[in-house]
């Protein structure tokens, strides 16, 4: 598995599925399904939705593309005809964005769509606006006035992108990681039931698991503390994944013979004591990669938001001296 399909993955399947079989009713009845169906409907969407975004994004690509090649043959004028037009219309896109941070905080224009439409509304209307702005200025440079309403907009724009990245990291998956290291950690008690009775063992397998939980949700405050601490987290994963495997197979070679285990039972319980470790470290993982996420995501918008009112300001100015001067 790779890790992008470990916060998917309900824990009590896997186990369900290593266990031997007499143990797999007292899997399923001792806890409640980790998914409601609600949450399985939208990962059914995420294939098409996929689709919508590469055809986007290919239709944004090559719309540029063509501007930018052709703008020394383009008949397109910022004055008038069509390239004031798609001026006009770049900018209202422009504005339409404002409906998504009205919707989210007044909840009476719920009527107009629900908070994620408007976001993602947000995103493509300020993307296409700055395409139909860039060819309205024919992909070149003009007076003072236009080249600083050009540049914010191009700055805003690029800052808008990256907090959609961001945000698409911590909304979508900061919640759904964080769940799984909950139930993860709730699991690891399984572990006592497949390495067998050696009490010392045991304890220092579950010993390691919770420090290195305790690790990942100790992620310090910095931006570049922050980096060095998922370079960190991700080594030392790898490190007591290594470790507790290990020791799984030393415990369960000895409690096969004193039990009799054939091998092909012995590489079952060590086949679910690595996918609970792997899934478990995994986890971590992706809560403290989240975490930071959150926290980077947290600082963009302070920085985004005066960048979004200043091109309205700018933009104002362009218009006003545009038509009066």
């Amino acid at each position: 598995m790779t890790d992008s399909t470990y916060s998917d993955f309900p824990v009590e399947r896997l186990i369900a599925r290593r266990r031997p079989n007499e143990n797999r009713t007292a899997v399923a009845a001792s806890r409640s399904p980790t998914r409601p169906k609600a949450d399985l409907a939208k990962y059914r969407w995420r294939p098409l939705a996929k689709l919508l975004s590469l055809t986007f994004s290919s239709a944004i690509v090559a719309a540029l593309w063509i501007g930018w090649s052709g703008r020394n043959d383009s008949v397109l004028t910022p004055e008038s005809g069509l390239g004031y037009w798609l001026g006009i219309a770049g900018s209202t896109l422009m504005l339409l964005v404002l409906v998504y941070p009205l919707r989210k905080r007044m909840p009476s224009l719920r009527a107009i769509g629900t908070v994620p439409f408007w976001f993602r509304a947000h995103m493509v209307l300020g993307i296409c606006g700055c395409v139909l702005v860039l060819w309205h200025a024919n992909f070149a440079l003009g007076a003072i006035n236009s080249n600083v309403a050009l540049i914010t907009m191009l700055v805003v724009t690029t800052s808008g992108i990256f907090g959609w990245y961001l945000y698409s990291q911590v909304h979508v998956g900061l919640h759904g990681h964080k769940t799984v290291v909950q139930e993860i950690l709730a699991d690891v008690e399984m572990l006592k039931g497949f390495i067998g009775a050696n009490p010392p063992v045991a304890h220092r397998l579950l010993k390691q698991m919770n420090e290195f939980a305790r690790l990942g949700t100790a992620a310090p405050k910095g931006i570049f503390a922050g980096l060095v601490f998922m370079l960190l987290i991700s080594w030392r994963g790898t490190v007591v994944r290594m470790q507790l495997i290990a020791d799984a197979r030393k415990v369960i070679a000895l409690e096969g013979r004193r039990r009799g285990w054939s091998r092909r039972i012995q590489r079952e319980q060590l086949a679910s004591v690595a996918d609970l470790v792997t899934l478990h470290v995994a986890a971590v993982r992706k809560a403290a990669t989240f975490a930071f996420y959150e926290r980077l995501f947290r600082l963009w918008h302070i920085f985004h938001v005066p960048l979004f009112i200043l091109l309205v300001i700018v933009a104002i100015i362009h218009v006003f001296a545009a038509h009066f001067f």
